[in-house]
C-alpha cells in the first residue's frame, strides 16, 4: 500500500493556505487512499528565535486543527515530531551525507536567513540544515509520496538526492520518495502582497486568513484585499497577481475552475462578495470541530499518545537499518535476568 507523509510546522496560527494547499487534501483524500502520517513537525519550530511556551501553545492547536480539519486516527497517524527519537537520530545520518553547497542554494533558507539579519538577528545552523531534518522526517517512514505545496517541493527534491545517494553508498536503505501537488491553489497568497505566500509567520496578519478568525474578520479581509488596476476580471497570475489569487481561493472552495470563474464577474466587489463568503463557509465545519475538541483536550492527548507510538514502530527497524548500513555498531543487549543468575 502506498505511504503518504506530510508535516505542518506550528510557527504561527495556521492559516487558509495551509487549509487549502494541504489539509483538506489530507482528509478528503489521501488518508483514505494510503498508509498515511501527518505530524506537527515542531523541532522545526526551533530553527529560529521562539518564544517555548508559544511553541507549546501553537503545537497543541495545530494539532487540534489538523483532528477538526477532518483527519481521522482511526485511519491515518497524527503525531509531534519531537515524540519520535527517530527523526532526529536519522537527520544526523543524513548530515554526513547531504553537502553544504546543497543546503546553501535552498530557497528558504536564503529568504529566511536574510529575514533575521534585516532584524539584526544571528542564523542558526539549524535553519541551514533544517531541510536534512525534513528529509529524515520523510525517509524514517519508506515515504512513498509526499503532498507538499510548491514551496516545498526542492525540499522533496533533495530528499530524493540524499535517499538515492545513501543508497548507492551504503547499500539500499530508503524508500525514494516523489512530491504530489494539488491541483488548484496549491500556493495560496498574501491578500495585502499577492506576490507572497499567505504564511502563518506573517508580522501583520492583515492578508492572512487564519483558520480561527471570527467570520466577519474574514469578509473583512477578503474585502479589503488588494486587487490589480483597471476594473475587469481576468486569470493572469502574472500580470493580475491579486484578482487571480481571489480566483484561486474561490475556485478552491467551490470546486471550480479559476479561468472559468473569472468569466463570471464583471467587478471586483462582486468577485470579492462571494469570495468572502465561500471561504467564510468553508472553514465554519472546521471552527465547530476545533472548538469541540478544545473542550476534551484529553481526547487529543490520547491521540497524539498513541500516534507517537505508532509512528516509532514504524520507523525505528528503517533508522535501525541506516545505523547498521553506515557502519555503527547496534547497542550491546542488557544481559536477561536469567543470565545473571
Amino acid at each position: 500500500m502506498t505511504r503518504v507523509f506530510s508535516g505542518i510546522q506550528p510557527t504561527g496560527h495556521l492559516t487558509l493556505g495551509n487549509y487549502l494547499g494541504a489539509m483538506r487534501r489530507w482528509a478528503e483524500v489521501d488518508q483514505h487512499r494510503a498508509d498515511s502520517l501527518f505530524c506537527v513537525v515542531d523541532l522545526h519550530a526551533l530553527t529560529v528565535e521562539h518564544d517555548p511556551a508559544r511553541v507549546r501553545r501553537l503545537s497543541r492547536q495545530a494539532a487540534t486543527l489538523l483532528l477538526a480539519s477532518g483527519l481521522d486516527p482511526e485511519v491515518c497517524t497524527v503525531f509531534l515530531q519531537s515524540h519520535v527519537d527517530e527523526h532526529a537520530r536519522l537527520s544526523y545520518l543524513l548530515e554526513c551525507v547531504a553537502t553544504d553547497g546543497e543546503m546553501r542554494r535552498m530557497i528558504q533558507y536564503k529568504e529566511k536567513a536574510a529575514k533575521e539579519r534585516d532584524r539584526g538577528g544571528s542564523v542558526r545552523l539549524s535553519l541551514l540544515t533544517y531541510p536534512v531534518l525534513m528529509a529524515a522526517d520523510i525517509l524514517a517512514y519508506c515515504t512513498d509520496e509526499v503532498p507538499v505545496g510548491e514551496d516545498q517541493a526542492q525540499h522533496v527534491e533533495l530528499t530524493r538526492d540524499l535517499a538515492a545517494r545513501f543508497n548507492q553508498r551504503y547499500g539500499h536503505t530508503f524508500v525514494v520518495p516523489r512530491a504530489t501537488l494539488p491541483q488548484v491553489a496549491a500556493r495560496v497568497m498574501n491578500l495585502q502582497d499577492p506576490t507572497r505566500k499567505m504564511g502563518k509567520s506573517d508580522d501583520s496578519g492583515a492578508g492572512v486568513v487564519y483558520l480561527l478568525d471570527e467570520p466577519d474578520d474574514v469578509r473583512k479581509k477578503v474585502m479589503r484585499a488588494v486587487t490589480d488596476s483597471g476594473g475587469e476580471v481576468g486569470y493572469d497570475r502574472e500580470d493580475r497577481p491579486g484578482v487571480s489569487n481571489l480566483l484561486d481561493i474561490l475556485a478552491a472552495c467551490t470546486g471550480g475552475n479559476p479561468e472559468s470563474l473569472a468569466g463570471v464577474y464583471d467587478s471586483y466587489g462582486a468577485l470579492k462578495k462571494d469570495t468572502a463568503e465561500a471561504v467564510v463557509e468553508v472553514l465554519r465545519p472546521v471552527r465547530a470541530r476545533h472548538r469541540e475538541l478544545c473542550a476534551d483536550p484529553a481526547y487529543v492527548e490520547e491521540v497524539l499518545r498513541d500516534g507517537a507510538e505508532k509512528a516509532r514502530a514504524l520507523a525505528r527497524p528503517t533508522v535501525d537499518a541506516a545505523y547498521r548500513a553506515m557502519g555503527l555498531l547496534p547497542p550491546v543487549a542488557e544481559p536477561s535476568p536469567s543470565m545473571v543468575r
